[in-house]
């Protein structure tokens, strides 16, 4: 019997997908944590001076690098040293931040800056561990302590950690991160985006005092209405097998103790027949605690269940319609740049509430967790996607790794969060052969990393050769996902508005269509007649034709408009429209209404009061 159990709950923890790959995340965010945030000294370096010596030889593969490394953050000992750096007398950047909003000079400059923080290391016991954490560095960061490497990490979006147990001194440690942001063909994203590539530590830093054994992840699900039964799973790290593990949900008399298996991995079951459901109408958040040993941890989750029954997407086993609108982290309402805190993503989600939104499709990367978090608490529904974008190297096995890396970081960090119903794989990607290939294997990584949520990704569309007016979504791509979506620009880069009124649209496949962009550009404030681009009322007159139009789309169950806010774009240069900015946005960068955000506010208020 007990081995028929231990089966039975391999193939749920197989479903859910905790089972699939060893947690390569810390759940940093629910834990005390000493911050490293603030003032960091930086240099700016676009020559590589403080890395490569002249022959071009990095210095951090030699024995015994020499003080003119940077990341050496060496000092003159002597009258006659020759150290061409000082970090002490450098200039200073705020971290979390991009540089490029902090400091003019820095506007455009892609390249390499050398962020150096100094601090006295954190009380902890004798068999204690420290890690350092960060949130997100845009792109790699080479980071080292004390002048020795610790690793590299490459992806602009999503945390890692490096353990400093050993490294650290008990005053006076050296942490320094030589950051580059230079786009480059095989990277993830690539060279071309239509965003700006902020460059820095664009996330939070700090420093984790854990036990020798310690809860490094966890994953708890409701995987059935029927039954009401949840499925979770507590990943330890420096475990060695047979070490206790307990899980408690106070305010639903869960008590549930497992053993931790030679990987370090207990596994759970239970049923939760009184448990009240997450939505967006009633976003409820259980308590749940988790210890081993001398570890414990506390955090806030959600109950619901997501999923498609032909056309129809069900919440709770209920039709839902997704009254979205596409984000990009970004805020301009106060200097710019990427989101620095709670408080700027909260604004973000709450002009995302007043549209009347019951979900935010958050493009094209990984957003911080503190707007995943949020929309937790606040009862939007999520789509987050990974930065494969256009035209990445499709052939390229260690651009697929790395793409596969940040899918893997993205899902396991948010894989508890109730709010995340979409993982989405690219955006307006071209189909051949070889992107086929790459994204079915993404495609496959997600499924095993996390298969109780939807699968999408943002395609494109066609015309009937022989019906210039039937738009066809056709894509080998569709068939390996759940939700069938794309983006389509009729009447902006598509034609006039008045085409938007005779286009039909064919779709085969079985499964619920969602339009993840559309919209046209309008700089807020400038106002003109309906056929004059750039004003207020194309926009406006685009967005009525639109949602009809949508309105006819057999299956369809919502749409994410692009985009809530203006945003930075260096390919957006015409002076006295565009001036660097995306200009689709329903706010301005400053967050002022135009007049398309009431348009889709009071169609979504109809959907709203129809669901009623």
């Amino acid at each position: 019997m007990k081995s028929q159990v231990f089966a039975l709950f391999w193939l749920l923890l197989c479903a859910m997908g905790v089972h699939a790959k060893p947690a390569t995340v810390l759940q940093a965010y629910v834990r005390d944590t000493v911050s490293l945030d603030g003032e960091w000294k930086a240099i700016v370096d676009p020559y590589e001076n403080g890395y490569y010596d002249y022959r071009y030889q990095p210095f951090d593969q030699r024995p015994e690098p020499p003080p003119g490394a940077f990341f050496t953050d060496s000092k003159m000992q002597n009258p006659w040293d020759l150290i061409e750096y000082d970090f002490d007398k450098a200039m200073s950047l705020q971290v979390p931040g991009d540089w490029n909003t902090q400091d003019t000079r820095l506007y455009y400059y892609e390249g390499s800056v050398w962020y150096r923080k100094t601090f006295d290391a954190p009380a902890r016991g004798a068999a204690d561990r420290v890690f350092v954490h960060f949130g997100a560095v845009n792109y790699r960061a080479d980071v080292y302590l004390n002048g020795q490497k610790l690793g590299v990490h490459e992806g602009g979006f999503t945390p890692f950690h490096f353990e400093v147990t050993d490294g650290l001194r008990p005053t006076g440690n050296s942490l320094v991160l030589k950051v580059d942001n230079k786009r480059r063909a095989d990277a993830v994203p690539t060279l071309n985006t239509d965003w700006w590539n902020y460059g820095g530590i664009t996330r939070s830093v700090s420093l984790l005092v854990v036990p020798a054994t310690f809860v490094r992840d966890y994953r708890l699900g409701l995987v059935s209405l029927d039954e009401w039964e949840v499925v979770a799973s507590v990943q330890l790290d420096g475990a060695r097998g047979g070490e206790p593990v307990t899980l408690v949900l106070p305010e639903l008399g869960i008590h549930e103790t497992a053993e931790a298996d030679a990987q370090g991995l207990a596994a759970f079951r239970f049923r939760v027949p009184d448990a009240g459901l997450w939505s967006p109408e009633s976003p409820r958040l259980y308590r749940v605690e988790i210890s081993s040993g001398n570890d414990s941890l506390v955090d806030r989750i959600g109950l619901r269940t997501i999923a498609t029954r032909g056309k129809q997407l069900l919440l709770n086993g209920e039709p839902v319609f997704l009254r979205g609108i596409s984000i990009h982290e970004e805020y301009s309402a106060e200097g710019g740049g990427r989101v620095r805190d709670a408080a700027q993503a909260r604004q973000l989600l709450l002009w995302a509430k007043e549209l009347g939104c019951n979900f935010v499709r958050l493009a094209h990367y990984p957003h911080n967790e503190h707007i995943v978090r949020l929309a937790d608490e606040m009862g939007l529904m999520v789509w987050s996607e990974i930065p494969v974008y256009w035209t990445i190297d499709w052939g390229n096995e260690d651009t697929y790794r790395n793409a596969e890396d940040q899918l893997t970081a993205m899902i396991q960090r948010d894989r508890s969060r109730a709010a995340v119903i979409v993982w989405s794989l690219a955006n307006e990607t071209p189909v051949s052969e070889a992107r086929n290939r790459f994204l079915t294997r993404l495609a496959a990584a997600a499924r095993e990393l996390d298969d109780s949520r939807l699968l999408s990704a943002a395609m494109e569309k066609h015309y009937r050769s022989d019906d210039p007016e039937v738009a066809v979504v056709e894509d080998p791509l569709a068939e390996l996902v759940d939700l069938v979506s794309f983006n389509q620009y009729i009447g902006w880069y598509d034609g006039r508005p008045e085409k938007i009124d005779r286009v039909r649209w064919e779709i085969a496949y079985d499964k619920p269509v969602f339009v993840s962009e559309f919209g046209a550009d309008a700089r807020q404030g400038l106002q003109g007649g309906i056929e004059e681009i750039w004003t207020e009322e194309y926009q406006e007159d685009l967005y009525r034709r639109t949602l009809p139009m949508l309105d006819r789309i057999d299956g369809f169950v919502g749409t994410s408009p692009w985009i809530l806010a203006d945003f930075r774009s260096p390919r957006r240069v015409l002076p006295g429209v565009q001036d660097d900015y995306n200009r689709k946005g329903l706010l301005s960068e400053k967050g002022v209404p135009k007049k398309a955000f009431f348009v889709l506010r009071d169609y979504y208020r109809g959907k709203a009061a129809e669901e009623r």
